[in-house]
């Protein structure tokens, strides 16, 4: 299911198995709300005591198998505990990472994999040549890592990073003040030298935040770490030290593209519209203006859902429930400085380029109806017809 980012669950987003559930039997789960208590609710790091957030591209295959794993045994009329089933995914799901198999499967067949990174590469070209220090830090092991960064960046790929560590542990990594870092040598083999500094061409594993800090002399908001995950990756960068951070979320590239379109530009315009109408419309009690706003809000539902199917036709977009933000967006922007959907957006900007923070107006200072919509609302097709409403 999708909650937005006050808890609400977004009505036609819950599914059993591949099938809906009918919006009447959530709110009978909920009480006869929609809303998901917060002793329920997904802790700092995506998971709470009885929801869990999936939130980066290896949600997909597990989200996927859990739902045709319950459909099969509901279809079946299988009698099973969804918590085993949950369970048995899970450690499925971490087995294939910590035994291996994930990167034995990918390096087998990197073309159907992982795609060439020639604007990587032009990104990481241009940041070293300007004279700026790159980190990689990766939970993934060094074979992988090199086969993976050889293929989309070239053989050579380490003469970008100033350090390079490997294995890594996030989040722990980033709260652990105890793991010592140990280098690997081009066969990737642990050495057993003491790390008195970490040195470029070097690749290091494990290790922690803290000797990292230490080591490299790199501070807080001079730094900004790009990852895709918000919890492994950002939320504790962000939270406990102060650097800037960067999310990369795929899914921007065609939401953008969505956005950006004359279909759902008109159907937001109107969709809004139509709010501000309802809301000055309501106070009117004879049967015309009730039948009218009768049309009115029959017409705002289907609009929310064309906005939403625009999008997915189950869940909608990441980003937005009818109106409020996902929580997935509150998490985004509560852990991440910027976000895009690839590194190479950079490639848009100069180096000494600052992004500043919009203002978002807040609910007292800005009421978005017809009369601050836009003048230029006035030429779409929806709005000449309601002109004289003004």
């Amino acid at each position: 299911m999708k909650i937005d980012a006050f808890h609400y669950i977004q009505l036609g987003t819950v599914y059993r198995g591949l099938k809906p559930v009918p919006d009447d039997e959530v709110l009978e789960m909920y009480d006869g709300t929609h809303h998901i208590p917060l002793h329920q609710a997904s802790g700092f790091y995506g998971k709470g005591p009885a929801i869990k957030q999936f939130m980066d591209i290896f949600s997909l295959p597990e989200m996927t198998l859990l739902a045709v794993a319950n459909d099969f045994f509901i279809s079946n009329d299988i009698d099973y505990d969804p918590i085993h089933l949950y369970k048995d995914v899970t450690d499925a799901i971490r087995d294939v990472h910590i035994k291996g198999f994930m990167y034995k499967w990918i390096m087998q067949d990197l073309e159907q994999y992982i795609l060439h990174g020639d604007e990587t590469y032009a990104v990481l070209h241009r940041l070293a040549k300007s004279g700026k220090k790159l980190f990689l830090i990766t939970n993934s092991p060094f074979s992988f890592v090199d086969k993976g960064m050889r293929y989309m960046v070239g053989k050579d790929w380490r003469d970008f990073f100033d350090v390079v560590i490997v294995q890594a542990d996030k989040p722990h990594f980033f709260n652990d003040c105890v793991k010592p870092f140990r280098r690997l040598d081009s066969n990737g083999d642990l050495q057993w030298d003491k790390i008195n500094k970490l040195e470029k061409g070097q690749v290091y594993k494990q290790g922690n935040l803290f000797d990292f800090l230490r080591l490299t002399g790199w501070r807080g908001s001079k730094v900004l770490y790009f990852g895709d995950h918000l919890y492994s990756d950002l939320a504790d960068l962000m939270l406990r030290h102060g650097w800037r951070t960067g999310a990369i979320v795929p899914e921007l590239e065609t939401e953008t593209k969505m956005v950006n379109t004359e279909q759902y530009s008109q159907a937001l315009t109107w969709l809004q519209a139509l709010t501000g109408l309802l809301e000055r419309m309501q106070m009117f009690q004879d049967s015309e203006s009730q039948q009218v706003l009768q049309d009115w809000m029959k017409e705002r539902q289907e609009l929310r859902a064309l906005t939403k199917n625009l999008f997915n036709p189950q869940f909608g977009s990441i980003f937005r429930t009818c109106h409020n933000p996902t929580y997935f967006s509150r998490r985004l922007c509560r852990f991440s400085d910027v976000y895009m959907a690839s590194l190479s957006c950079l490639l848009n900007y100069d180096l000494n380029y600052t992004f500043y923070p919009r203002r978002t107006p807040l609910q007292h200072e800005a009421p978005l109806w017809m009369d601050q919509l836009c003048t230029g609302c006035m030429k779409t097709p929806f709005l000449e017809e309601m002109a004289h409403i003004r």
